[in-house]
C-alpha cells in the first residue's frame, strides 16, 4: 500500500481520538525549564482573524472553542480579541494592522487571500508580534501553522465519489468539478488531492474554482455546467466543500433532476448533514474544528509565554509555503461522513440526533438508524 492509499485508509476507517495533551505529558511538563518560567504570564492578549461567515464552522465552532480554551490555559487571565474580515481581503488586512497598534501579544491568522496579507503579517513580524497560520497558510514570516491534512481532504472526496460511482463506473462517466476560491492555498490543495484520485478513473467534464467559495456562485457555475454537458450526462459532482453542494443541488433540482448524482463536500455543515441523510448529498468530511481550535490556542499560549518544549511538540510537522520553508505545523486528522457513519458526529458530540433529525428529516433518520 502506497504512502497516500495508507494515508486514505486511516483517514476513513479510523475513528477519531481527540486526547487532551495533557494526558501524553506534553501540557502537564511542569518539570520543564520553560514551564517553570514562562517569559510572559496568564494575563497574555490573542489576537483571532477569522475569514468569513459564508460557512457557518467559524462562528459556530472555531471562535468560540478557541476562546473558551484561551480562557482555560490562562486561567480566565487572557483576553480573545476577535475579528471576521467577512471574505473581504482589505478588511482583514485593516484588522489585523488595528491589533498590530494595540500590541496584541500573538496573532492567530486564517487568512482571506494567503499571499496579499503577507504584507501584514510582515508588519506583525516587525512589530514582534508572532503570528500563526490558521486552517489556511498564509505567506510571509508566519511562526507556526494548524491545519488539516488538505491534500488528504481532496483524496478522500475523489475516492469517495469515485466509489460512489459503483463497479460499473469507467473513464467515460462525466463529473463537474467544483473547486474552491483561487486565493485560498487550501482550495488548491483539496484540488491536487481529489485529482490524485479522480484521474483516469472519470472525466472531468467542467471544471470551475468558485470565487469566495460562494453557494450562489456554484449554483451559477452549476447551470452553465449542465448547459453544455447535458443534464443526462453528468454521473457525479466533486464539490469542495458542502455550502457550494448547497447550490449544485439547487441548480440540478431547479433543472428538473429528482434522482442527484452522487455529490461530495466538506465541514460537515448541519443542512449537509441533513442531506445526507435524505441521500441528496452522498458524502461530507467531517473534520474536528474543536480539536482544531483549541490545538490553535494551546499553540499561541506556548508560544508567546515561551513555552518552547510545549511549542514543538504542538508543531511536530514541517510545511512549505510560496515564502518559506520548514514551518513548524500540526495537521489535524479527517473522516469521509456518509450515511454509514454519521453517528460518529453525534458521539464526538459535534451534534445531537435532536439536531440533525427535526420533524421534517425524522423519517428519513428512521430509515438509516439514526437516533
Amino acid at each position: 500500500m502506497n504512502s497516500r492509499a495508507r494515508r486514505i485508509a486511516i483517514s476513513v476507517a479510523a475513528p477519531m481520538m481527540i486526547l487532551p495533551l495533557a494526558a501524553c505529558g506534553v501540557l502537564g511538563a511542569t518539570e520543564s525549564s520553560d514551564e517553570a518560567s514562562p517569559t510572559k504570564g496568564n494575563d497574555i492578549t490573542v489576537g483571532l482573524l477569522l475569514p468569513e461567515k459564508e460557512n457557518t464552522r467559524y462562528e459556530h465552532f472555531d471562535y468560540p472553542f478557541f476562546k473558551a480554551k484561551v480562557a482555560e490555559l490562562t486561567r480566565e487571565q487572557g483576553d480573545v480579541k476577535y475579528a471576521n474580515a467577512e471574505g473581504k481581503a482589505s478588511k482583514q488586512a485593516a484588522q489585523m494592522q488595528q491589533m498590530i497598534d494595540e500590541k496584541v501579544d500573538v496573532i492567530v491568522l486564517d487568512a482571506v487571500d494567503a499571499k496579499s496579507i503577507s504584507t501584514s503579517v510582515e508588519d506583525a513580524d516587525d512589530a514582534g508580534i508572532p503570528v500563526i497560520a490558521y486552517d489556511r497558510l498564509a505567506e510571509g514570516p508566519v511562526d507556526a501553522y494548524i491545519s488539516f491534512d488538505n491534500e488528504l481532504v481532496g483524496e478522500v472526496q475523489g475516492r469517495s465519489l469515485v466509489e460512489a460511482l459503483g463497479e460499473g463506473a469507467d473513464s467515460s462517466d462525466k463529473i463537474v468539478m467544483m473547486n474552491g476560491s483561487s486565493t485560498d492555498p487550501n482550495a488548491k490543495q483539496f484540488k491536487a488531492g481529489a485529482l490524485a484520485e479522480l484521474n483516469g478513473k472519470v472525466t472531468i467534464a467542467q471544471s470551475f474554482d468558485t470565487k469566495d467559495w460562494k453557494a450562489q456562485n456554484a449554483e451559477a457555475n452549476m447551470i452553465e455546467a449542465i448547459e453544455k454537458i447535458g443534464l443526462k450526462n453528468i454521473a457525479g459532482v466533486y464539490s469542495a466543500n458542502d455550502s457550494m453542494a448547497g447550490g449544485i443541488i439547487k441548480a440540478l433540482e431547479d433543472a428538473g433532476v429528482t434522482d442527484l448524482p452522487p455529490i461530495t463536500g466538506q465541514d460537515a455543515e448541519l443542512t449537509a448533514v441533513q442531506r445526507i441523510v435524505t441521500g441528496e448529498q452522498y458524502m461530507s468530511v467531517y473534520k474536528s474544528y474543536p480539536q482544531e481550535a483549541e490545538s490553535a490556542a494551546e499553540m499561541a499560549v506556548a508560544r508567546i509565554q515561551g513555552r518552547d518544549i510545549q511549542f514543538d511538540a504542538l508543531a511536530r510537522d514541517k510545511v512549505d509555503s510560496p515564502t518559506h520553508k520548514g514551518i513548524p505545523a500540526q495537521l489535524v486528522p479527517v473522516v469521509a461522513l456518509t450515511q454509514e457513519n454519521l453517528e460518529q458526529i453525534v458521539a464526538d458530540g459535534f451534534y445531537k440526533v435532536s439536531d440533525i433529525c427535526t420533524a421534517t428529516y425524522a423519517e428519513a433518520c428512521a430509515e438509516i438508524g439514526l437516533k
